[in-house]
Protein backbone atom coordinates (compact mmCIF):
# COMPACT_ATOMS: atom_id res chain seq x y z
CA UNK A 1 0.00 0.00 0.00
CA UNK A 2 0.73 3.56 -0.66
CA UNK A 3 1.39 5.84 2.56
CA UNK A 4 -2.16 6.31 3.96
CA UNK A 5 -3.98 9.76 5.16
CA UNK A 6 -3.86 9.22 8.90
CA UNK A 7 -5.02 12.92 10.76
CA UNK A 8 -2.15 14.28 12.60
CA UNK A 9 -4.65 15.77 15.16
CA UNK A 10 -8.05 15.74 16.31
CA UNK A 11 -8.07 11.87 17.39
CA UNK A 12 -11.49 10.85 17.54
CA UNK A 13 -12.93 8.65 20.62
CA UNK A 14 -12.35 5.20 17.76
CA UNK A 15 -8.32 5.98 18.36
CA UNK A 16 -5.25 7.03 16.23
CA UNK A 17 -4.51 5.05 13.08
CA UNK A 18 -0.62 4.89 11.97
CA UNK A 19 1.37 3.07 9.30
CA UNK A 20 4.07 2.51 12.25
CA UNK A 21 3.56 3.41 15.72
CA UNK A 22 6.50 3.89 17.64
CA UNK A 23 7.16 3.53 21.43
CA UNK A 24 9.79 5.20 22.97
CA UNK A 25 11.03 8.60 22.66
CA UNK A 26 14.86 8.42 22.65
CA UNK A 27 17.32 9.62 19.75
CA UNK A 28 16.74 5.69 17.99
CA UNK A 29 12.92 6.24 18.68
CA UNK A 30 13.06 9.76 16.76
CA UNK A 31 15.37 8.97 14.20
CA UNK A 32 13.22 6.15 13.19
CA UNK A 33 10.34 8.10 13.18
CA UNK A 34 11.69 11.02 11.03
CA UNK A 35 13.30 8.18 8.42
CA UNK A 36 9.77 7.11 7.97
CA UNK A 37 8.10 10.39 7.94
CA UNK A 38 10.52 11.27 5.40
CA UNK A 39 9.47 8.53 3.22
CA UNK A 40 5.93 9.72 3.58
CA UNK A 41 4.85 7.34 6.20
CA UNK A 42 2.44 8.15 8.72
CA UNK A 43 3.74 7.76 12.77
CA UNK A 44 2.37 7.81 16.01
CA UNK A 45 5.20 8.34 18.97
CA UNK A 46 4.18 6.66 22.13
CA UNK A 47 5.93 8.37 25.30
CA UNK A 48 5.07 7.66 28.87
CA UNK A 49 6.99 10.56 30.18
CA UNK A 50 5.39 13.93 29.77
CA UNK A 51 8.63 15.88 29.16
CA UNK A 52 12.04 15.11 28.11
CA UNK A 53 14.48 13.63 30.27
CA UNK A 54 17.00 16.37 31.27
CA UNK A 55 20.09 14.73 31.93
CA UNK A 56 22.66 13.23 29.38
CA UNK A 57 23.35 9.74 29.37
CA UNK A 58 25.01 9.23 25.90
CA UNK A 59 28.00 11.75 25.68
CA UNK A 60 29.15 10.95 21.89
CA UNK A 61 28.18 9.77 18.47
CA UNK A 62 31.08 8.17 15.53
CA UNK A 63 30.67 9.14 11.81
CA UNK A 64 28.40 6.35 10.69
CA UNK A 65 25.99 7.84 13.23
CA UNK A 66 26.01 11.45 12.34
CA UNK A 67 25.17 10.67 8.52
CA UNK A 68 22.40 8.81 9.53
CA UNK A 69 21.38 12.27 11.47
CA UNK A 70 21.73 14.01 8.21
CA UNK A 71 19.69 11.49 6.89
CA UNK A 72 17.34 12.53 9.07
CA UNK A 73 17.31 16.09 8.20
CA UNK A 74 19.55 17.81 10.67
CA UNK A 75 23.06 17.83 9.26
CA UNK A 76 23.10 21.93 9.13
CA UNK A 77 22.96 22.03 13.32
CA UNK A 78 25.46 19.28 14.07
CA UNK A 79 28.38 20.78 13.95
CA UNK A 80 26.79 23.28 16.21
CA UNK A 81 25.12 21.10 18.61
CA UNK A 82 28.78 18.81 19.12
CA UNK A 83 32.19 19.72 19.71
CA UNK A 84 35.02 17.53 18.70
CA UNK A 85 35.99 14.23 20.45
CA UNK A 86 39.94 15.23 20.43
CA UNK A 87 42.60 13.22 21.99
CA UNK A 88 40.98 9.94 24.44
CA UNK A 89 43.85 8.38 25.93
CA UNK A 90 43.74 5.77 28.20
CA UNK A 91 46.36 5.70 31.45
CA UNK A 92 47.37 3.87 34.27
CA UNK A 93 46.71 4.78 38.41
CA UNK A 94 50.16 6.54 38.02
CA UNK A 95 48.98 8.90 35.04
CA UNK A 96 51.12 7.29 32.09
CA UNK A 97 49.56 6.80 28.97
CA UNK A 98 48.46 2.82 27.88
CA UNK A 99 47.50 3.96 24.29
CA UNK A 100 45.51 6.99 23.05
CA UNK A 101 43.97 8.07 19.48
CA UNK A 102 43.26 11.64 18.37
CA UNK A 103 40.06 12.42 16.78
CA UNK A 104 39.98 15.09 14.42
CA UNK A 105 36.76 17.47 13.45
CA UNK A 106 38.38 16.71 9.91
CA UNK A 107 35.69 14.05 8.00
CA UNK A 108 36.31 11.02 8.11
CA UNK A 109 35.29 8.04 6.11
CA UNK A 110 31.36 9.09 6.41
CA UNK A 111 31.93 12.41 5.13
CA UNK A 112 31.73 13.41 9.07
CA UNK A 113 33.78 13.81 12.15
CA UNK A 114 35.10 10.21 13.19
CA UNK A 115 33.79 11.13 16.19
CA UNK A 116 31.46 14.44 17.95
CA UNK A 117 30.55 15.18 21.60
CA UNK A 118 27.39 15.97 22.30
CA UNK A 119 25.29 17.15 25.23
CA UNK A 120 22.36 14.81 24.67
CA UNK A 121 19.36 16.92 25.88
CA UNK A 122 20.42 19.53 23.50
CA UNK A 123 20.50 17.04 20.49
CA UNK A 124 17.46 15.15 21.26
CA UNK A 125 15.73 18.75 21.38
CA UNK A 126 16.83 19.48 17.87
CA UNK A 127 15.19 15.92 16.73
CA UNK A 128 12.15 16.55 18.74
CA UNK A 129 12.01 20.55 17.33
CA UNK A 130 12.44 18.17 13.58
CA UNK A 131 9.80 15.88 14.57
CA UNK A 132 7.41 18.89 15.60
CA UNK A 133 8.01 20.04 11.78
CA UNK A 134 6.80 16.93 10.42
CA UNK A 135 3.13 17.22 9.08
CA UNK A 136 2.97 13.02 9.47
CA UNK A 137 4.22 12.50 12.76
CA UNK A 138 1.96 12.38 15.67
CA UNK A 139 4.03 12.41 19.30
CA UNK A 140 1.87 11.80 22.45
CA UNK A 141 3.47 12.57 25.63
CA UNK A 142 2.55 11.38 28.78
CA UNK A 143 0.81 8.17 27.06
CA UNK A 144 2.67 4.79 28.43
CA UNK A 145 1.71 1.97 26.20
CA UNK A 146 0.09 -0.70 28.42
CA UNK A 147 -1.62 -3.13 26.17
CA UNK A 148 -0.58 -3.89 22.89
CA UNK A 149 -2.43 -7.22 20.39
CA UNK A 150 -1.40 -8.36 17.02
CA UNK A 151 -3.86 -8.80 14.89
CA UNK A 152 -2.26 -10.51 12.14
CA UNK A 153 -2.83 -7.72 9.77
CA UNK A 154 -2.29 -4.57 11.84
CA UNK A 155 -1.78 -3.64 15.62
CA UNK A 156 -3.43 -2.68 18.50
CA UNK A 157 -1.83 -0.51 21.42
CA UNK A 158 -3.52 0.88 24.25
CA UNK A 159 -2.05 3.97 25.81
CA UNK A 160 -4.21 5.98 27.64
CA UNK A 161 -3.02 9.82 28.77
CA UNK A 162 -4.01 13.66 27.99
CA UNK A 163 -4.50 15.29 24.79
CA UNK A 164 -4.54 11.81 22.71
CA UNK A 165 -7.53 9.51 21.82
CA UNK A 166 -10.46 9.70 24.24
CA UNK A 167 -9.78 5.41 24.54
CA UNK A 168 -6.18 5.53 24.22
CA UNK A 169 -6.04 3.63 21.75
CA UNK A 170 -3.75 3.59 18.69
CA UNK A 171 -4.14 0.98 15.37
CA UNK A 172 -0.76 0.58 13.28
CA UNK A 173 0.30 -1.58 10.38
CA UNK A 174 3.60 -2.45 12.67
CA UNK A 175 5.04 -1.40 16.36
CA UNK A 176 8.47 -1.03 16.86
CA UNK A 177 9.77 -0.83 21.05
CA UNK A 178 12.04 1.78 21.08
CA UNK A 179 11.60 1.64 24.82
CA UNK A 180 14.26 1.08 26.59
CA UNK A 181 16.26 -1.45 28.83
CA UNK A 182 12.94 -2.29 30.78
CA UNK A 183 11.13 -2.34 27.14
CA UNK A 184 7.43 -2.83 27.78
CA UNK A 185 6.95 -4.16 23.31
CA UNK A 186 9.91 -6.56 24.29
CA UNK A 187 7.42 -8.12 27.22
CA UNK A 188 4.75 -8.12 24.87
CA UNK A 189 6.80 -10.38 21.90
CA UNK A 190 7.49 -12.71 25.24
CA UNK A 191 11.48 -11.66 23.92
CA UNK A 192 14.16 -12.26 26.31
CA UNK A 193 17.69 -10.37 27.22
CA UNK A 194 20.26 -13.04 27.48
CA UNK A 195 22.86 -11.74 30.12
CA UNK A 196 26.37 -11.50 28.43
CA UNK A 197 28.06 -11.54 31.99
CA UNK A 198 29.40 -8.01 32.18
CA UNK A 199 28.08 -5.86 34.56
CA UNK A 200 29.51 -3.21 37.11
CA UNK A 201 28.11 -0.11 39.13
CA UNK A 202 29.22 3.31 38.13
CA UNK A 203 28.67 6.56 39.85
CA UNK A 204 27.91 9.66 37.01
CA UNK A 205 28.63 12.52 37.84
CA UNK A 206 27.96 15.52 35.52
CA UNK A 207 29.39 19.22 36.36
CA UNK A 208 29.14 22.28 34.61
CA UNK A 209 32.00 24.60 35.10
CA UNK A 210 31.58 28.17 36.76
CA UNK A 211 34.20 29.69 33.57
CA UNK A 212 35.37 27.87 30.59
CA UNK A 213 38.01 24.88 31.43
CA UNK A 214 40.09 23.10 29.06
CA UNK A 215 41.52 19.70 29.01
CA UNK A 216 43.70 17.33 27.43
CA UNK A 217 43.65 14.73 26.89
CA UNK A 218 39.57 15.83 26.31
CA UNK A 219 38.83 11.93 27.48
CA UNK A 220 40.87 9.87 29.47
CA UNK A 221 39.55 6.16 31.08
CA UNK A 222 42.24 6.56 33.96
CA UNK A 223 42.90 2.69 34.77
CA UNK A 224 43.39 2.45 37.92
CA UNK A 225 42.90 -0.64 40.34
CA UNK A 226 42.34 1.64 43.31
CA UNK A 227 39.46 3.60 41.61
CA UNK A 228 38.50 3.25 37.91
CA UNK A 229 37.79 6.22 36.62
CA UNK A 230 36.43 7.45 33.23
CA UNK A 231 36.52 11.18 32.75
CA UNK A 232 34.43 12.53 29.27
CA UNK A 233 33.15 15.56 27.70
CA UNK A 234 28.93 15.90 27.12
CA UNK A 235 28.75 18.90 24.90
CA UNK A 236 29.58 22.25 25.37
CA UNK A 237 30.40 23.33 28.70
CA UNK A 238 29.45 20.16 30.30
CA UNK A 239 31.66 16.96 31.41
CA UNK A 240 31.10 13.89 33.36
CA UNK A 241 33.45 11.92 35.44
CA UNK A 242 32.18 8.66 36.47
CA UNK A 243 33.61 6.15 39.40
CA UNK A 244 33.57 2.75 39.43
CA UNK A 245 31.63 1.50 42.67
CA UNK A 246 34.58 -1.15 44.75
CA UNK A 247 33.53 -4.00 46.42
CA UNK A 248 32.41 -3.84 49.34
CA UNK A 249 31.01 0.09 48.94
CA UNK A 250 27.46 0.70 49.20
CA UNK A 251 25.82 2.37 46.88
CA UNK A 252 24.33 4.74 49.09
CA UNK A 253 27.63 5.38 50.61
CA UNK A 254 28.76 6.65 46.94
CA UNK A 255 25.68 8.19 46.21
CA UNK A 256 25.97 11.20 49.15
CA UNK A 257 27.57 14.58 47.62
CA UNK A 258 29.97 14.37 50.06
CA UNK A 259 31.72 11.05 48.37
CA UNK A 260 31.31 12.72 45.22
CA UNK A 261 33.18 16.19 46.00
CA UNK A 262 35.92 13.55 47.75
CA UNK A 263 35.98 12.17 44.80
CA UNK A 264 36.05 14.93 42.32
CA UNK A 265 38.59 17.08 44.48
CA UNK A 266 42.04 15.31 42.94
CA UNK A 267 40.80 17.05 39.42
CA UNK A 268 39.67 20.30 40.88
CA UNK A 269 36.49 20.21 41.07
CA UNK A 270 35.10 21.86 43.82
CA UNK A 271 31.81 23.45 45.14
CA UNK A 272 33.40 26.72 44.19
CA UNK A 273 34.17 26.49 41.18
CA UNK A 274 31.39 23.74 39.79
CA UNK A 275 27.59 22.61 40.12
CA UNK A 276 26.66 18.88 39.59
CA UNK A 277 23.76 18.81 37.16
CA UNK A 278 23.18 15.10 37.81
CA UNK A 279 24.66 12.34 39.78
CA UNK A 280 23.77 8.63 39.73
CA UNK A 281 24.86 5.11 40.33
CA UNK A 282 24.38 3.17 37.22
CA UNK A 283 24.59 -0.21 35.90
CA UNK A 284 26.46 -0.99 32.84
CA UNK A 285 25.74 -4.67 31.28
CA UNK A 286 26.12 -6.69 28.23
CA UNK A 287 23.27 -8.12 26.89
CA UNK A 288 21.19 -9.37 23.68
CA UNK A 289 17.38 -10.10 23.06
CA UNK A 290 17.24 -13.60 21.46
CA UNK A 291 14.23 -12.39 19.01
CA UNK A 292 13.83 -8.78 18.18
CA UNK A 293 10.80 -9.28 15.54
CA UNK A 294 7.33 -11.13 16.39
CA UNK A 295 4.79 -10.67 13.92
CA UNK A 296 4.02 -7.23 13.23
CA UNK A 297 6.28 -6.08 16.73
CA UNK A 298 9.92 -5.20 16.39
CA UNK A 299 12.39 -4.10 18.92
CA UNK A 300 15.30 -1.45 18.17
CA UNK A 301 18.23 0.44 20.35
CA UNK A 302 18.06 -0.89 24.00
CA UNK A 303 15.03 -2.68 23.59
CA UNK A 304 17.16 -5.11 21.44
CA UNK A 305 20.72 -4.70 23.12
CA UNK A 306 22.62 -3.26 25.48
CA UNK A 307 25.94 -2.59 26.39
CA UNK A 308 28.89 -1.16 28.90
CA UNK A 309 29.63 2.46 27.76
CA UNK A 310 33.82 1.97 27.00
CA UNK A 311 33.51 2.03 23.68
CA UNK A 312 31.11 4.68 23.01
CA UNK A 313 28.75 2.26 20.90
CA UNK A 314 25.38 2.38 22.48
CA UNK A 315 23.10 5.11 20.95
CA UNK A 316 25.24 4.54 18.08
CA UNK A 317 24.25 0.90 17.59
CA UNK A 318 20.37 1.83 18.31
CA UNK A 319 20.61 4.65 15.41
CA UNK A 320 22.11 1.64 13.41
CA UNK A 321 18.89 -0.11 13.92
CA UNK A 322 16.81 2.77 12.93
CA UNK A 323 18.54 3.04 9.75
CA UNK A 324 18.80 -0.54 8.93
CA UNK A 325 14.66 -1.09 9.81
CA UNK A 326 13.23 2.14 8.48
CA UNK A 327 14.29 1.31 4.70
CA UNK A 328 13.16 -2.44 4.58
CA UNK A 329 9.11 -0.93 6.56
CA UNK A 330 9.22 1.17 3.90
CA UNK A 331 9.54 -1.20 0.99
CA UNK A 332 6.83 -3.73 2.96
CA UNK A 333 5.02 -0.96 3.50
CA UNK A 334 4.57 0.15 -0.15
CA UNK A 335 4.18 -3.35 -1.01
CA UNK A 336 7.36 -3.04 -3.05
CA UNK A 337 8.60 -6.48 -0.88
CA UNK A 338 6.88 -9.37 1.21
CA UNK A 339 7.21 -8.53 4.55
CA UNK A 340 9.93 -11.82 5.02
CA UNK A 341 12.11 -9.09 4.41
CA UNK A 342 11.74 -7.73 7.96
CA UNK A 343 13.07 -11.20 8.82
CA UNK A 344 17.13 -10.33 7.40
CA UNK A 345 16.66 -7.32 10.43
CA UNK A 346 17.63 -9.17 12.95
CA UNK A 347 20.20 -11.50 11.11
CA UNK A 348 22.06 -8.04 9.97
CA UNK A 349 21.71 -6.40 13.26
CA UNK A 350 22.01 -8.88 15.64
CA UNK A 351 25.94 -10.05 14.66
CA UNK A 352 26.86 -6.52 13.98
CA UNK A 353 25.97 -5.55 17.74
CA UNK A 354 27.62 -8.90 19.08
CA UNK A 355 30.81 -7.76 17.60
CA UNK A 356 30.16 -4.15 19.48
CA UNK A 357 28.94 -5.84 22.75
CA UNK A 358 32.01 -7.73 22.62
CA UNK A 359 34.52 -4.34 21.90
CA UNK A 360 32.42 -2.99 24.54
CA UNK A 361 33.10 -5.58 26.93
CA UNK A 362 36.77 -6.16 26.08
CA UNK A 363 37.62 -2.27 26.56
CA UNK A 364 35.49 -2.11 29.59
CA UNK A 365 37.69 -5.36 31.21
CA UNK A 366 40.92 -3.43 30.31
CA UNK A 367 39.66 0.20 32.02
CA UNK A 368 38.21 -2.17 34.85
CA UNK A 369 40.57 -4.42 36.53
CA UNK A 370 40.51 -4.57 40.17
CA UNK A 371 43.10 -6.91 40.87
CA UNK A 372 46.72 -5.25 41.19
CA UNK A 373 48.91 -7.73 39.82
CA UNK A 374 46.86 -8.09 36.82
CA UNK A 375 46.93 -5.17 36.10
CA UNK A 376 50.60 -3.93 36.20
CA UNK A 377 50.71 -7.13 33.41
CA UNK A 378 48.55 -5.70 31.77
CA UNK A 379 50.20 -2.25 31.57
CA UNK A 380 53.34 -3.58 30.93
CA UNK A 381 52.15 -4.88 28.06
CA UNK A 382 50.06 -2.14 26.37
CA UNK A 383 52.55 0.21 27.33
CA UNK A 384 55.41 -1.79 25.60
CA UNK A 385 52.91 -2.52 22.74
CA UNK A 386 52.58 1.47 22.68
CA UNK A 387 56.26 2.20 22.49
CA UNK A 388 56.52 -0.07 19.24
CA UNK A 389 57.18 1.65 16.06
CA UNK A 390 54.53 -0.67 14.40
CA UNK A 391 51.76 -0.16 17.15
CA UNK A 392 48.35 -0.74 16.09
CA UNK A 393 46.20 2.63 17.21
CA UNK A 394 43.04 2.63 18.55
CA UNK A 395 40.22 4.22 16.91
CA UNK A 396 36.67 3.61 16.25
CA UNK A 397 35.68 1.08 13.99
CA UNK A 398 32.61 -0.31 12.50
CA UNK A 399 31.66 -4.31 11.31
CA UNK A 400 30.37 -5.03 8.07
CA UNK A 401 27.13 -7.12 7.14
CA UNK A 402 28.03 -10.86 7.72
CA UNK A 403 24.37 -11.50 6.65
CA UNK A 404 21.13 -10.48 4.90
CA UNK A 405 20.53 -8.83 1.68
CA UNK A 406 24.23 -8.78 0.40
CA UNK A 407 25.63 -10.16 -3.07
CA UNK A 408 26.63 -13.55 -2.75
CA UNK A 409 29.49 -15.47 -4.35
CA UNK A 410 29.02 -18.43 -6.15
CA UNK A 411 28.85 -20.91 -2.78
CA UNK A 412 26.35 -18.41 -1.39
CA UNK A 413 28.89 -17.02 1.11
CA UNK A 414 28.90 -12.88 1.21
CA UNK A 415 30.67 -11.57 -1.46
CA UNK A 416 34.48 -9.54 -1.25
CA UNK A 417 33.35 -6.48 0.14
CA UNK A 418 29.74 -6.76 0.28
CA UNK A 419 28.35 -5.72 3.58
CA UNK A 420 31.16 -2.91 4.23
CA UNK A 421 30.27 0.75 5.10
CA UNK A 422 30.36 2.89 2.10
CA UNK A 423 32.34 6.30 1.98
CA UNK A 424 31.21 9.73 1.43
CA UNK A 425 33.14 12.16 -0.17
CA UNK A 426 32.40 15.53 -2.10
CA UNK A 427 30.79 15.86 -5.48
CA UNK A 428 30.16 18.66 -7.55
CA UNK A 429 27.29 18.77 -10.37
CA UNK A 430 26.49 22.55 -11.72
CA UNK A 431 27.21 25.21 -9.42
CA UNK A 432 26.56 22.57 -6.47
CA UNK A 433 29.37 21.00 -4.26
CA UNK A 434 28.67 19.49 -1.14
CA UNK A 435 29.08 15.57 0.66
CA UNK A 436 27.70 12.89 -1.57
CA UNK A 437 24.19 12.37 -0.41
CA UNK A 438 23.11 16.46 -0.51
CA UNK A 439 23.95 16.43 -4.05
CA UNK A 440 22.57 13.43 -5.27
CA UNK A 441 19.96 12.74 -2.76
CA UNK A 442 19.55 9.06 -0.23
CA UNK A 443 18.06 5.80 -0.88
CA UNK A 444 19.48 3.21 -2.94
CA UNK A 445 22.50 4.98 -4.12
CA UNK A 446 23.94 3.14 -7.94
CA UNK A 447 27.14 4.81 -8.40
CA UNK A 448 28.86 3.75 -11.98
CA UNK A 449 32.10 4.58 -13.65
CA UNK A 450 30.07 4.13 -16.99
CA UNK A 451 26.82 5.69 -17.77
CA UNK A 452 23.54 3.15 -15.94
CA UNK A 453 21.39 4.06 -18.57
CA UNK A 454 23.25 3.69 -21.43
CA UNK A 455 24.65 -0.21 -19.44
CA UNK A 456 20.82 -1.41 -17.60
CA UNK A 457 17.91 -2.58 -19.53
CA UNK A 458 14.76 -0.94 -19.27
CA UNK A 459 13.34 -3.58 -17.03
CA UNK A 460 16.59 -3.06 -14.86
CA UNK A 461 16.00 0.45 -14.80
CA UNK A 462 12.47 -0.06 -14.15
CA UNK A 463 13.56 -1.90 -10.97
CA UNK A 464 15.95 0.38 -9.50
CA UNK A 465 13.13 3.66 -10.01
CA UNK A 466 10.49 1.49 -8.20
CA UNK A 467 13.01 1.16 -4.95
CA UNK A 468 13.90 4.83 -5.33
CA UNK A 469 17.26 4.28 -6.28
CA UNK A 470 19.93 6.83 -7.00
CA UNK A 471 21.68 6.42 -10.22
CA UNK A 472 24.98 7.92 -10.67
CA UNK A 473 28.24 8.30 -12.78
CA UNK A 474 31.16 9.78 -11.11
CA UNK A 475 33.29 11.43 -13.37
CA UNK A 476 37.33 12.58 -12.43
CA UNK A 477 38.20 15.66 -10.85
CA UNK A 478 39.33 17.77 -13.56
CA UNK A 479 36.41 17.82 -15.50
CA UNK A 480 34.39 21.33 -14.81
CA UNK A 481 31.34 20.36 -12.82
CA UNK A 482 29.13 22.41 -15.00
CA UNK A 483 29.51 19.49 -17.74
CA UNK A 484 27.99 16.97 -15.39
CA UNK A 485 24.30 15.79 -16.96
CA UNK A 486 21.61 15.24 -14.18
CA UNK A 487 22.45 11.78 -13.42
CA UNK A 488 26.65 12.64 -13.30
CA UNK A 489 28.50 14.38 -10.47
CA UNK A 490 32.49 15.23 -10.38
CA UNK A 491 34.70 13.52 -7.71
CA UNK A 492 36.15 16.68 -6.31
CA UNK A 493 37.18 15.16 -3.36
CA UNK A 494 38.72 12.06 -5.27
CA UNK A 495 36.74 9.77 -3.03
CA UNK A 496 34.96 7.17 -5.83
CA UNK A 497 37.04 6.59 -8.21
CA UNK A 498 39.69 5.33 -6.04
CA UNK A 499 37.35 3.28 -4.23
CA UNK A 500 36.30 1.39 -6.95
CA UNK A 501 39.90 1.49 -9.05
CA UNK A 502 41.20 -0.69 -5.68
CA UNK A 503 39.88 -3.83 -7.24
CA UNK A 504 38.79 -2.71 -10.35
CA UNK A 505 35.31 -2.24 -10.44
CA UNK A 506 32.77 -0.56 -12.41
CA UNK A 507 29.83 0.06 -9.93
CA UNK A 508 28.99 -0.40 -6.15
CA UNK A 509 25.04 -0.53 -5.05
CA UNK A 510 24.66 1.02 -1.51
CA UNK A 511 21.69 0.60 0.46
CA UNK A 512 19.40 3.27 1.77
CA UNK A 513 21.66 2.53 5.19
CA UNK A 514 25.29 3.27 3.56
CA UNK A 515 26.14 -0.34 3.75
CA UNK A 516 27.45 -2.18 0.09
CA UNK A 517 25.08 -4.21 -1.60
CA UNK A 518 27.88 -5.64 -3.56
CA UNK A 519 30.13 -4.60 -6.66
CA UNK A 520 29.98 -4.97 -10.20
CA UNK A 521 33.20 -5.97 -12.24
CA UNK A 522 32.13 -4.65 -15.60
CA UNK A 523 28.99 -3.58 -17.55
CA UNK A 524 27.37 -7.14 -17.81
CA UNK A 525 27.95 -7.67 -14.32
CA UNK A 526 26.26 -4.56 -13.39
CA UNK A 527 22.51 -5.67 -15.09
CA UNK A 528 23.38 -9.27 -12.49
CA UNK A 529 23.88 -7.26 -9.54
CA UNK A 530 20.51 -5.07 -10.14
CA UNK A 531 18.82 -8.98 -10.38
CA UNK A 532 20.36 -10.22 -6.87
CA UNK A 533 19.16 -7.29 -5.45
CA UNK A 534 15.51 -7.63 -6.94
CA UNK A 535 15.97 -11.52 -5.88
CA UNK A 536 17.31 -10.87 -2.28
CA UNK A 537 14.31 -7.94 -1.63
CA UNK A 538 11.47 -10.61 -1.54
CA UNK A 539 9.67 -8.78 -4.06
CA UNK A 540 6.02 -9.82 -4.74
Amino acid sequence: MMPSSAARSGPAASGLTADVAVVGCGPVGLVLSILLAHRGWQVVILEKYENQYPFPRVVAFDGETARTFATAGIGAELMELGEPLGQYMFQNGAGRELFSFEAPYEPGRDGWPIATVMHQPTFEKALRAHVAELPNVTALFGHEARQITDHGDHVEITAPGAGGPADGRVTASYVVGCDGANSFVRDAMGAKLTDLGFAHDWLLVDVVFHEPRSFRPNDVQICDPNRPTTIVASGRGHRRWEFMRLPGESVEELSTHERMWQLLAPYDVTPENADLTRNIVYTFQAALADSWRAGRLLLAGDSAHLMPPFAGQGMCSGIRDAANLAWKLDLVLRGTARDTLLDVYQAERSRQVRHTIDMSIEVGRIVSELDHAAAARRDAYLIGLHSRPDAPSLSPSWFALEDGVVRRDASGSVAPRAGELSPQGVVARGTVKDRFDEVVGRGFQLITTVDPYETLSEDDLDFLKSIGTRLVRVLPAGIPPKRARDHEVVDVQRTYLPYLAQTRQTGVLVRPDHYVFGFAGDRADLSVLVGELREQLHLV
